[in-house]
C-alpha cells in the first residue's frame, strides 16, 4: 500500500491572488501608472530638452561642491563620454528612473525603519520579511508588476522599489538603535518626549546611517536597470538588453559603461554626503 502526500497548490493560490487583485483593483493600479507615467515622461523630457552641456555642468559642479574636485571632474567627463557616445537619451532615462525608485524606496523605508527602531515587536515581525525580500531573484519582482501595471517604465519602477527598499528599512533601524543610551538617558533627565528624542536626538545622529542605507538602495536601483530593461523600461538597460538579442559585444560594453559611470557618480556623492554628516558633529 503506497501513500502519497497531497501537494500544496502554492503557484495556483498565488496565480488566483493575482488575478483576483488585478481584477477587483485595476481602478487603483490604473490610477497609479498613470501618475507615475507622467511623472517619469515629464522628468526625462525635461532632462532631453536641457542642452547635455547645461547638464553635465550642473551634475559637475554638485560633484565638485558635495564630494570635491576629482569628483566633480570624472561627473562632468564621464557624462561628456557617454554624450559622445550617443548614450545621452538612455542615461536620462535611468537617471529619471533611478531617481523615482529610490525616492519611493526612501519614503516606505524610512518610516518603516523608524517604526522598527521604536518598537521591539514590530522589529521581530518586518525582519523575516527583509529577509525574504532580499533573497529573492530579482526576476521574479518582474512577475506580478506586469499584470499591476502593464509592460513600461512603471512596471520596472514598482519592481525596482521592492528591490532595493530594504537597506533604507534596514540601516534607517540600525541607525536610530546605535545611538548611545547616555544621549537618550539625557534627552530623558531634561524632560523631552518620545518625538522630541526621535527629531531632535536620534534621527539627526543616524543620519550618516541613514544615507549608507540611502547609497545602497541607489546601488540596487541601478542593478536593476538591465533586468527592467525586459519589460519594457529602455534607458541603459535597454541597450544591454538589444546588444544580447543582436550578438553586438561592443554595444553592450559600451551600455554597461554607462551604468558603471552613473553608478560611480552617485556613489561618490552620496557617500561623501553622510561623510560631511559625521564629521560636522566631531
Amino acid at each position: 500500500m503506497s501513500f502519497t502526500v497531497p501537494r500544496f497548490p502554492m503557484a495556483q493560490l498565488i496565480d488566483q491572488g493575482l488575478n483576483w487583485l488585478t481584477s477587483n483593483f485595476a481602478f487603483v493600479t490604473k490610477g497609479i501608472s498613470n501618475f507615475a507615467s507622467k511623472g517619469i515622461s515629464a522628468i526625462t523630457h525635461l532632462l532631453l530638452i536641457t542642452p547635455p552641456w547645461v547638464t553635465i555642468i550642473v551634475i559637475g559642479l554638485i560633484g565638485w561642491r558635495v564630494a570635491g574636485r576629482k569628483v566633480g571632474i570624472f561627473s562632468a567627463l564621464g557624462l561628456a563620454l557617454l554624450w559622445n557616445v550617443g548614450l545621452w537619451g538612455p542615461t536620462m532615462s535611468t537617471l529619471t528612473l533611478v531617481f523615482f525608485s529610490t525616492l519611493v524606496a526612501v519614503a516606505i523605508g524610512m518610516p518603516l525603519g523608524i517604526l522598527a527602531a521604536l518598537s521591539e515587536r514590530f522589529y521581530r515581525f518586518i525582519t523575516p520579511i527583509l529577509d525574504f525580500m532580499q533573497t529573492m531573484p530579482a526576476f521574479v519582482y518582474l512577475i506580478p508588476a506586469i499584470p499591476f501595471f502593464g509592460l513600461g517604465a512603471v512596471s520596472a519602477m514598482f519592481a525596482t522599489v521592492i528591490f532595493a527598499v530594504p537597506p533604507s528599512i534596514r540601516l534607517t533601524t540600525l541607525g536610530i538603535r546605535q545611538v548611545p543610551g547616555e544621549l537618550i538617558e539625557a534627552a530623558d533627565a531634561f524632560g523631552s518626549t518620545r518625538t522630541q528624542k526621535l527629531i531632535k536626538v536620534q534621527l539627526p545622529l543616524a543620519v550618516p546611517t541613514i544615507m549608507a542605507g540611502i547609497n545602497q538602495t541607489i546601488m540596487l536601483a541601478l542593478s536593476m536597470v538591465v533586468i527592467a530593461a525586459m519589460i519594457g523600461a529602455g534607458g541603459l538597460g535597454g541597450e544591454v538588453w538589444r546588444a544580447i538579442q543582436r550578438l553586438k559585444p561592443g554595444m553592450g560594453f559600451q551600455a554597461g559603461l554607462g551604468v558603471v559611470i552613473l553608478a560611480m557618480i552617485l556613489d561618490r556623492i552620496t557617500q561623501r554626503i553622510g561623510q560631511k554628516n559625521t564629521s560636522g558633529r566631531r
